[in-house]
């Protein structure tokens, strides 16, 4: 019997690195993708140590012909696709009035179309065993602010993109939805109030401290909290959760 199959793509750190680890209980493989192979290769050998097995693809999903590759190289080692997570895709908080066409692009490239892209080149896989695709977006998509317009409006149209797909899945047999979380915790997260709170007279802990208070939750979230609603999306036990869209954010977004 062939094992199942799952490809988590922004794989080398944060909620994608955490999201391959969860999954590596459930799968009997995990494709990692992400453009670092030095940090890909780290969370493969812990997938490995779990029991699991683990392929590194290490491509730019923001270039058109990475989709293919990564969708080529699962089948040829594995024969399958079972889920995808399409978690890769950081795009810069710049205000809404000095964001470059660029810088638009570049977010628009890797984190939307990198993930059209993608869920379209493994659709047939999907389709033939009958699997789940998890896209994610962020609650800035219904809170969106000038300060990151660029990624509200991104997150807005991953809701949207997903939300088309799972109307396509009901015929098809394939099942996807999207998660939006709130302020976690990450690398990306501790880098950006680094460089924030210099700007503002304060130390990162004051600033650390800051940012939950004013955003009304108690804490920040943990990547290892997203990866578990991934990990339930994609399992059995969700099967009929079809075009939802799925905040985890702590209590941040007050609106039903």
């Amino acid at each position: 019997m062939s094992k199942s199959v799952a490809i988590v793509t922004g794989a080398s750190q944060g909620i994608g690195r955490s999201t391959a680890l969860r999954l590596a209980r459930d799968f009997g493989a995990i494709v990692l993708v992400a453009r670092s192979r030095e940090k890909l290769e780290a969370t493969a050998e812990a997938i490995r140590q779990s029991g699991a097995e683990a392929l590194v693809v290490d491509v730019d999903l923001g270039e058109k012909a990475s989709a293919s590759v990564v969708v080529e190289q699962t089948l040829s080692a594995f024969g399958r696709i079972d889920a995808l997570l399409n978690i890769a895709g950081a795009v810069p908080q710049i205000d809404l009035f000095e964001m470059t066409d660029d810088q638009w692009n570049a977010g628009m490239a890797l984190k939307l179309h990198g993930a059209r892209r993608l869920t379209i080149e493994a659709w047939p896989a999907l389709k033939a065993s009958g699997g789940s695709v998890v896209l994610m977006s962020g609650n800035s998509a219904v809170t969106p602010k000038a300060p990151y317009a660029a990624v509200a409006t991104i997150n807005a149209a991953i809701v949207a993109l997903a939300k088309a797909f799972s109307d396509r899945g009901i015929t098809d047999g394939v099942q996807v939805n999207s998660v939006l979380p709130g302020a976690v915790m990450t690398g990306r997260r501790r880098s950006y109030l680094e460089h924030w709170a210099p700007l503002h007279d304060m130390t990162v802990e004051e600033a650390t401290e800051r940012f939950p208070r004013e955003a009304g939750i108690g804490r920040y979230g943990e990547p290892e909290e997203i990866a578990e609603l991934m990990a339930f999306l994609v399992s059995p036990a969700a099967r009929w959760m079809t075009g939802s869209a799925i905040r985890m954010d702590g209590g941040e977004v007050k609106a039903t």
